[in-house]
């Protein structure tokens, strides 16, 4: 009996071995499978992301492609004005932009600094704050702080007077931005009237209306016109976007000024 338990015995863990075995075989094939799957899931994820950046470019490429077959097709005379006008435009508006970033100054904190100059250091303190601050109503101060010795009244006409000057200077190139706003749909509609007369032209000449001769003249009419609107439409945020800017600028110059003058009154009073 005890030689039946020991050989059921040893069956049963040579069994158990073999099962074991066999499931860590298997464990190991679904592993190695999980791995070829990831693995492929891998290779298609790259495969199309490579197609989409494929994609993406091709579809740029044809979009350029588009624009300058339009460009060719609305005659590069006439295509060619709208486009100079487009990068003047974009030039003088950038460069706007960018001069009245520069312009724009916290002028609180200024009105503190030159507050705190001139219970400390007098005029000369306050007019190097000026000084070392760049924009208009730093400017505007330094003018007023510089008449400071002469009475308020006087202060009062400089801090005008330079204001209306800065001001100027504020808006200068603004009148050559609409100027190619005005010129951008101009340009497009003589080209349209162009391609109306060539289309008539060439009726005259076939003696017949016929919608493959006039064809060609439509089409340039139109590519010319919309060229012409677009550029005007885009010149125009710009320069909205700028005139805003230059209002927010005057408005905030001529409510320092004010400040200005109560500090300086202020000042002589003590």
């Amino acid at each position: 009996m005890k030689k039946l338990f020991a050989l059921a015995a040893i069956l049963g863990m040579f069994m158990f071995g073999v099962h074991q075995q066999t499931y860590a075989q298997k464990a190991e094939g679904d592993s190695a499978a999980v791995v070829q799957t990831d693995d492929a899931t891998v290779t298609d994820n790259t495969a199309d992301d490579t197609v989409a950046t494929s994609e993406n470019t091709q579809n740029e490429g044809e979009f350029h492609k588009k624009i300058k077959e339009k460009f060719i097709e609305g005659g590069p005379f006439f295509m060619s004005f709208v486009l100079i006008a487009l990068i003047l435009g974009l030039a003088l508006s950038i460069e706007r932009i960018i001069y009245l970033n520069l312009a724009t100054t916290n002028t609180e904190k200024l009105l503190n600094k030159v507050e705190e100059a001139l219970e400390t250091g007098g005029i000369e303190a306050a007019k190097e704050v000026c000084r070392n601050t760049r924009g208009p109503v730093a400017s505007i101060f330094y003018q007023g702080l510089s008449r400071a010795d002469q009475g308020i009244d006087v202060v009062e006409k400089s801090v005008e007077s330079y204001g209306s000057v800065q001001m100027g200077l504020l808006e200068r190139g603004l009148t050559w931005i609409s100027l190619f706003i005005s010129l951008a749909p101009m340009l497009g509609f003589m080209g349209t009237v162009i391609g109306m007369i060539d289309a008539f032209d060439k009726i005259q000449a076939a003696g017949d209306v016929n919608a493959g001769l006039v064809a060609g003249g439509i089409k340039i009419a139109l590519i010319t016109t919309v060229s012409g609107l677009i550029v005007a439409m885009i010149l125009q945020i710009f320069y909205n976007y700028i005139a805003s800017k230059i209002d927010a600028l005057v408005s905030n110059m001529e409510d320092a000024s004010i400040s200005l003058i109560d500090i300086l009154v202020k000042y002589q009073n003590k």
